[in-house]
């Protein structure tokens, strides 16, 4: 496995893009001990799908959790390092297509979900929000997964801004 650095943080340490010998797939790791210690990456890209495993607010440099209290400052921390994932496997925001919140109290439902719309509202990805969940760590609020989808001809799809919806008569 051959590891060149993709993005430099703010302290100065590099989060890492892995690509196997197989030029298909792409990985992204950080410095989440949780990466290490069960052995799975961060976001991984094969063609133009990426995956971006459970995060949480891990701190992607310290491998600390941040907003210890907080599901609202939890989620808006996971998203960005979705995002950063994303775009490190050479995505975008605009290519985020589906999200799956778990939430560990009911209580912080609507805090997720303003998370979600604060960070990701424009892109408007189909989400799923799963209540009762519990994680690693006690302190740990949330968990957030994500799947991106890279369009690698633009002229097969849609406008970037088109929304279709549904009305009653198509019913």
């Amino acid at each position: 496995m051959t590891t060149v650095p993709v993005l430099s943080t703010e302290a100065g340490k590099a989060m890492a893009m892995s690509t196997n010998p197989s030029p298909e797939s792409q990985r992204f790791q950080t410095a989440n001990p949780y990466e290490k210690l069960f052995g799975y990456s961060r976001a991984v890209r094969r063609g133009p799908s990426i995956a971006v495993s459970g995060t949480t607010s891990i701190d992607p440099v310290s491998g600390q959790l941040r907003f210890p209290g907080s599901a609202y400052e939890q989620a808006r921390a996971a998203f960005a390092e979705i995002i950063r994932a994303v775009e490190g496997l050479g995505g975008a925001v605009q290519d985020i297509v589906r999200v799956r919140m778990y939430v560990t109290e009911s209580s912080d439902a609507d805090s997720v979900g303003k998370a979600l719309n604060d960070t990701l509202g424009e892109v408007g990805p189909a989400a799923t929000m799963i209540v009762g969940a519990r994680f690693v760590s006690p302190d740990m609020l949330i968990e957030i997964e994500a799947d991106a989808f890279v369009v690698l001809n633009p002229r097969f799809s849609a406008p970037k801004s088109a929304i279709y919806r549904c009305s009653e008569s198509m019913l």
